[in-house]
């Protein structure tokens, strides 16, 4: 357990677990301990161990009032079966009150117990008081969304009385219990493991519909108060729908009401590996166009469980079958990727010319210049953006003042700037740009007298200014959009800060009376207090280059809800000004170095020099 819960107090050895050498079974109470193999002690705090399993035990009779309050805490780190036991620390009514899933705060240790302390008239021999405190770094809600936040105080009550148990001892238990986990970071992350439900951008009818990750934590193992294993949560948490910040920009197939049939609580595919999801009678009023893409749903959001490997998946009604989808034709429903082969690379050289690498190479081809005048024109280009199906590209010019669209596909005359910044300097000018699934082409200008987020719809004609009510005069530095279209990166620098935003892209009308603006802005990491840059990696996840306050530069990927963790953490490279990452894993990270030109970064491989000149390295997007 954490070095406070330690300085506590508990007698945390005679509660402590055992764990097998084997690692994963753990006994508490026993009626026999086993005759082979190491026994050690358990830190149930322990990072990253999520084979660790821990046993909740119900208060010793006589328990001091602090000891109740060390039990109650440290069996909310258990797999406790609806948290029976946890409840046996609380007072009758306050154990039925008591509503553990109502979410989870998790602070960066485990909370640590200060009190005693007697209020106003209380009687210390009935009545007692105890605070929890620590500093909160999370929140995951009720629908299992998690919400990174700033380091802040966190301070909760436990107010104890005396009961009267079942033999007619008078016991200490608590009465006054926030709803809810409270965790350490470490137990959290060993109980609880990141997953992506899939829901469709919303959009015109005629629109190809385009699956969006949906990321929320669901319990390791089985979970307690549901009793379901990890696939069956994620099955479950992915027909109740979006999360709240996703809700306004993506739809589900599933007719409303539909769930899971009742008693429901294991799903594995068959030998053939067929997933058969069995739903109640909601489901029924789905056609067969609508069923096929409920199972694609299902189907994505499954497929990063490793245990799940789900080839094909089958929808149950309550008259039997309703539709079955296999993996290979649920990639119909990806956001846009393109032209469906691998992605080349794109940079811009030193005599400031865009060049392509042909994707084919996975960064290790020879470097040919595009077609057009970004490849040959007399214009020298600092930054490039490439449509993610290859046929245009749009490119800042050396003194970051132009912006200049061409296509990639045929010969054409130079085209008159498409974007001009007025600001005087050339750091206060026009960010690198880039494209979203849809075609539409975004760029930041950062002009201090008019700082606006622009959108040129297909990368052409007048641009629009796209509204962002949540920077709160923080000036936008950068941009990335996702392949889906509904979510935007920015780098926000705002009182010498330069840090981590996701905002959500909302579309309202359509055709030139279309509306689009950012909002609900994020802050993703932050504990990067320095962010110099940032690039999508895949379908939920970013690639972040940053510092915290007071230390170095590091490279790590940030999930789309803003979590991190420790093995997010990527090989260091020096003095990164920019990355560029693939929406396939398997091709390599790119990034942009003062001291080694451009550096690639392959699966299971080393940082390698791709470049020793050139610059502004990316992936279509």
């Amino acid at each position: 357990m954490d070095t406070d819960r330690r300085r506590g107090g508990r007698g945390r050895a005679a509660r402590l677990s055992a764990l097998l050498a084997c690692g994963v079974v753990v006994l508490a109470g026993c009626g026999a301990m086993p005759v082979t193999g190491d026994v050690k002690a358990v830190d149930a705090s322990q990072p990253g161990d999520s084979q660790v399993q821990v046993y909740a035990v119900p208060p010793r009779e006589g328990a001091a009032p602090s000891e109740v309050v060390d039990g109650f805490l440290e069996s909310m780190t258990s797999d406790d079966p609806d948290f029976r036991t946890t409840r046996t620390y609380l007072t009758a009514e306050a154990a039925h009150r008591w509503q553990p899933g109502e979410g989870t705060t998790v602070l960066a240790q485990a909370p640590s117990r200060n009190g005693p302390t007697v209020l106003g008239k209380q009687d210390k021999n009935t009545e007692t008081t105890y605070t929890l405190t620590g500093e909160q770094v999370a929140a995951v809600d009720a629908q299992s969304s998690y919400r990174p936040l700033a380091p802040s105080e966190y301070s909760q009550m436990l107010h104890l009385v005396r009961e009267k148990v079942a033999d007619g001892r008078q016991e200490w238990r608590i009465d006054i219990v926030p709803d809810g986990l409270v965790l350490g970071q470490s137990d959290f992350k060993r109980l609880y493991r990141s997953v992506n439900k899939y829901y469709f951008a919303a959009g015109p009818a005629d629109d190809e519909p385009a699956l969006v990750a949906d990321p929320v934590y669901v319990r390791n193992r089985t979970d307690p108060v549901t009793r379901m294993d990890t696939a069956t949560q994620t099955v479950r948490t992915l027909l109740e729908g979006p999360s709240n910040w996703l809700r306004p920009v993506v739809d589900s197939r599933f007719p409303v009401g539909t769930a899971l049939k009742t008693g429901v609580t294991s799903l594995a595919p068959d030998d053939q590996n067929v997933l058969k999801v069995p739903l109640n009678k909601e489901a029924d009023q789905a056609g067969q166009g609508e069923c096929r893409m409920m199972a694609a749903q299902v189907l994505f959001t499954l497929r990063d469980l490793t245990s799940a490997r789900v080839g094909q998946v089958e929808l149950q009604g309550e008259r039997g079958p309703l539709c079955s989808l296999g993996a290979d034709e649920a990639e119909d429903y990806t956001a846009d990727n393109g032209s469906g082969s691998p992605d080349s690379q794109y940079f811009v050289d030193d005599k400031g010319h865009v060049q392509r690498i042909p994707g084919s190479s996975r960064g290790s081809g020879d470097p040919e210049p595009v077609i057009g005048p970004l490849g040959s024109g007399t214009e020298a280009m600092s930054a490039v953006g490439v449509a993610r199906d290859e046929q245009q590209a749009a490119a800042v010019s050396a003194n970051q003042q132009f912006l200049y669209v061409s296509s990639l596909a045929e010969e054409s005359e130079p085209a008159p700037p498409a974007v001009t910044s007025r600001a005087e300097k050339a750091s206060d000018r026009l960010s690198a740009p880039s494209w979203d699934g849809r075609g539409d082409l975004w760029v930041a200008d950062r002009d201090p007298q008019d700082p606006k987020l622009l959108r040129l719809v297909d990368g052409a004609g007048e641009p629009q200014e796209v509204s962002v009510p949540g920077l709160n005069g923080g000036r936008i530095e950068a941009l990335r959009m996702s392949a889906d279209g509904v979510r935007i990166a920015l780098r926000v620098s705002d009182n010498g800060l330069t840090t981590l935003h996701i905002g959500r892209v909302e579309r309202h009308g359509s055709g030139e009376a279309e509306q689009v603006s950012v909002e609900d802005l994020r802050q993703a990491a932050p504990q990067l207090a320095d962010v110099s840059a940032v690039s999508w990696s895949g379908r939920s996840r970013l690639v972040v280059v940053g510092k915290e306050e007071g230390g170095v530069q590091q490279v790590r990927y940030v999930q789309a809800d803003g979590s991190t963790s420790s093995s997010g953490v990527l090989p260091g490279v020096n003095q990164v000004t920019a990355v560029a990452a693939a929406d396939d894993d398997q091709l390599p990270l790119m990034a942009d170095t003062e001291s080694d030109g451009i550096v690639k970064l392959s699966p299971g491989d080393n940082w390698q020099t791709v470049l020793k000149d050139g610059s502004s390295l990316v992936y279509p997007g």
